[in-house]
């Protein structure tokens, strides 16, 4: 019974996900917004740790604020007697700020980072996955003003890649690296939304891979990573694959989704857009590569002895299905 608030809370998180999603009404999706906010927060919370409770208040605040925006907009913008999903561009324009400000996207990200750095790994995961799932789902109706998704592109990609450097914190790092990947998603909303599916599931997979290294050793800085290691050269070789496929290098399954959305945009005539969105994410690929290269190159310690340890068999199979993932999807676009 000690944990049973954490399922029920959990169970309405994921419902007010699934309400915004499916419903026919912007008044309704707002609720759904609402119920999951006001579900997630018993569970960021611990009665032992200040952190987290410091980064419940700053989430409450911020999504708060972000829903007051949503709210508004439906009040003002709306036929009270007919909740319909069109609008106008000013419409628009505010719904996609308050969405905007609900994921994280830069320049309304300052939020972000603050909260992921005072949680653990569980809630970090649930913040950069499933709390985007919502406002991003929502945004697909409200794509009437691509010059200004645009822009939020380009600030994103560029502000995730030069703040991203600044940092040792590995959740903060986490943190400006979905919102590089939140630039790349909205991307792939002006395109198609059958993309952005593959792009955030791929996404999401990748994550866990990372995350479950994370908190399976407690790692939170960088420097722990070079000292956990220095002394497990198969984790070390796995773990920088990963943040490889993060940053999108083409063996790897992260190129996939990155290589359908360029396509996209430029089959829809987004060509500077594409152009900036690659030069700018070399700066987060540079982050990844400071993290992984630093385990091979900076710390020479190794360990003289080998020691075997049982693998866990869904680490080994989602590792795998992460890092050889685009050449099965090659090789079954080629038979199919």
């Amino acid at each position: 019974m000690k944990n049973f608030y954490k399922l029920l809370f959990f169970s309405t998180m994921i419902s007010g996900t699934l309400i915004s999603i499916s419903t026919l009404s912007w008044l309704t999706s707002w609720i759904g917004l609402e119920i999951n906010l006001l579900s997630l927060m018993p569970l960021m919370k611990k009665s032992n740790n200040k952190y987290p409770s410091e980064a419940t208040i700053k989430y409450f605040i911020t999504q708060a604020m972000a829903s007051s925006i949503l709210l508004f907009s439906i009040i003002i913008f709306t036929n009270m007697k007919n909740y319909s999903m069109e609008m106008n561009m000013t419409t628009s324009l505010m719904v996609d700020t308050s969405l905007l400000f609900k994921v994280g996207a830069a320049p309304l990200h300052f939020w972000f980072p603050e909260v992921m750095s005072g949680l653990n790994w569980e809630m970090a995961y649930i913040m950069m996955t499933w709390q985007k799932i919502a406002p991003m789902v929502l945004l697909t109706y409200t794509t009437y003003a691509p010059m200004f998704l645009s822009i939020i592109i380009i600030i994103s990609s560029l502000i995730s890649g030069i703040q991203g450097m600044n940092y040792v914190c590995l959740r903060k790092i986490m943190a400006y690296s979905s919102i590089n990947h939140v630039s790349w998603m909205i991307s792939a909303l002006l395109n198609s939304n059958s993309i952005w599916f593959y792009y955030f599931l791929i996404y999401c997979m990748i994550n866990f891979n990372i995350v479950i290294i994370f908190l399976r050793f407690n790692i939170y800085f960088m420097n722990q990573v070079n000292m956990l290691f220095s002394f497990n050269k198969n984790l070390k070789f796995m773990f920088m694959l990963n943040f490889l496929s993060l940053g999108g290098l083409p063996p790897f399954l992260g190129f996939f989704p990155k290589w359908l959305t360029i396509n996209h945009m430029i089959l829809n005539n987004f060509y500077i857009l594409s152009i900036i969105l690659i030069i700018f994410t070399l700066l987060s690929l540079y982050i990844y590569l400071r993290i992984t290269f630093s385990t091979f190159t900076l710390n020479s310690e190794e360990s003289m002895t080998k020691i075997y340890k049982k693998t866990s068999y869904l680490l080994f199979f989602s590792n795998s299905l992460s890092l050889t993932g685009l050449m099965m999807c090659l090789i079954s676009i080629n038979i199919f």
